[in-house]
């Protein structure tokens, strides 16, 4: 974990909502407010292409991070994978890397299944490989790539819950990981990882942390609603992208039983899951919960992810970036 008199480093999740250009333009603002870095989906079913936007931005920006939020490694090679993050650095360098998960709405839009853990392990070791200048063995087939980066290009895995974050430990340079803001979670979830990386025979305290933190900014009453929303027919908001996230509000003193219908939560347990488990409010109140939530446990690098549903999740987050630029950003330092 960083010095805590160093400001926060907040991220921003940017869909592929408009077309390339637009998308980029974004992006160029998401720098001008203060923004450290900015995660673009990995979406095929979008039509247009993760790696070519960030590519553009890179072109277009100095300063901000860039990196796929997040790829999958079953409709993406692991050679490809290697290639596109090279390339991606070769344009953005020393501020790229890659996040890779099982897969979710792309691997269900393509008619594939998520990625079994041993064969996550299997591909993030390979990228890593071939990222280092190794050989890899592919159906007996030795891959190697001819132009690798100068620099140790890191791989974090995209976990929701312990399995993942053990993983992460074990084969990966830190996880992106959606466990909420409470110390308990916070606490439960860093011994996932610990877990990890003692298997590995790695030091924990190497790895990167970056929390994935649902923000809705607004009236504080209305925003408040989104524990008692569905994500899609059948998924409530609070089991999306899985219900580890129940697991974590346990950790934080909030049981929640699998499936249940998110309109007979009531409004006080609504506004406790959300004090637990991200930004909710007014900008000033999103900022102060998360100077509290590096008080309380050491949180120094979020990647803030617009709430939103199946059918709004292409919206691209205005209120969220106009939040961050008018109050949050000089209140995080």
């Amino acid at each position: 974990m960083e010095n805590l008199n160093e400001k926060i480093k907040a991220d921003i999740r940017v869909p592929v909502g408009l077309s390339v250009p637009e998308v980029v333009e974004f992006i160029r603002r998401c720098e001008a407010a203060g923004f450290h870095g900015v995660g673009v989906h990995d979406h095929h079913h979008s039509g247009r292409d993760v790696y070519v936007t960030l590519a553009l931005a890179a072109s277009r920006t100095r300063r901000i991070n860039l990196y796929p939020a997040t790829s999958n490694t079953v409709t993406r090679h692991p050679l490809v994978l290697a290639a596109l993050a090279n390339s991606l650095e070769e344009v953005a360098p020393g501020r790229t890397f890659l996040t890779l998960a099982p897969g979710f709405l792309s691997v269900e839009s393509a008619g594939e299944s998520r990625a079994s853990l041993k064969k996550l392990r299997e591909y993030v070791l390979a990228v890593r490989r071939l990222l280092a200048g190794e050989a890899v063995y592919s159906k007996g087939t030795p891959m190697r790539l001819r132009n690798r980066p100068r620099r140790h290009l890191p791989i974090l895995l995209t976990a929701s819950g312990p399995r993942l974050l053990q993983l992460a430990g074990e084969v990966a340079d830190g996880a992106l990981m959606l466990v909420g803001l409470h110390p308990g979670s916070i606490a439960a979830a860093r011994r996932y990882l610990r877990i990890g990386a003692q298997k590995a025979g790695r030091d924990p305290q190497e790895l990167e942390e970056i929390f994935i933190v649902p923000i809705a900014v607004g009236d504080r009453e209305e925003v408040r609603q989104w524990p008692r929303k569905w994500f899609r027919e059948g998924q409530p908001w609070m089991e999306y992208p899985s219900r580890s996230n129940l697991r974590w509000l346990r950790e934080a003193g909030i049981d929640l039983p699998e499936g249940l219908d998110p309109r007979s939560i009531s409004g006080d347990l609504a506004d406790r899951i959300c004090e637990a488990f991200g930004l909710f409010g007014e900008p000033e109140h999103c900022a102060g919960r998360l100077l509290r939530a590096r008080e309380e446990a050491g949180v120094e690098h979020v990647f803030l992810f617009p709430a939103h549903d199946y059918q709004s999740g292409y919206q691209m987050p205005m209120a969220e970036l106009e939040a961050f630029e008018r109050v949050m950003a000089s209140r995080l330092g």
